[in-house]
């Protein structure tokens, strides 16, 4: 009875072991619309991530990559990747995103948004 209550225990314990790093929300949002220039593309994920191996990159219609190139893991927040843009001209611009999860499971996805004349 014991070994089934620890096997159990065991079992019940894997998924939390092997989660992976989801994206949970992004500012600006998925397919949002936006006015003005956004400072910076900011990405949560569920879980915290390993900032060497994790990455972001901001393109434009015709597939520029139009961010300043300094992706970086939010040093007080673990759950935070962050990439810095210049002022951007009215379009629509991709977000693509590839990020390791501290427990070592990759993930990666895209959304676009669009910026408002």
């Amino acid at each position: 009875m014991k070994r089934l209550a620890f096997l159990l225990a065991c079992i019940g314990a894997a998924p939390a072991a092997l989660a992976h790093a989801y994206l949970d929300r992004t500012s600006p949002g998925a397919a949002s619309t936006v006015r003005g220039s956004q400072g910076e593309v900011k990405l949560w994920f569920s879980h915290a991530l390993a900032p060497a191996f994790s990455s972001v990159r901001v393109h434009d219609k015709g597939g520029k990559q139009v961010d300043r190139k300094d992706t970086r893991v939010d040093p007080a927040e673990s759950k935070l990747l962050r990439v810095t843009l210049p002022p951007l001209a009215p379009g629509a611009y991709r977000v693509v995103w590839r990020v390791l999860s501290a427990d070592g499971h990759v993930t990666r996805g895209e959304f676009s948004f669009e910026v408002a004349p």
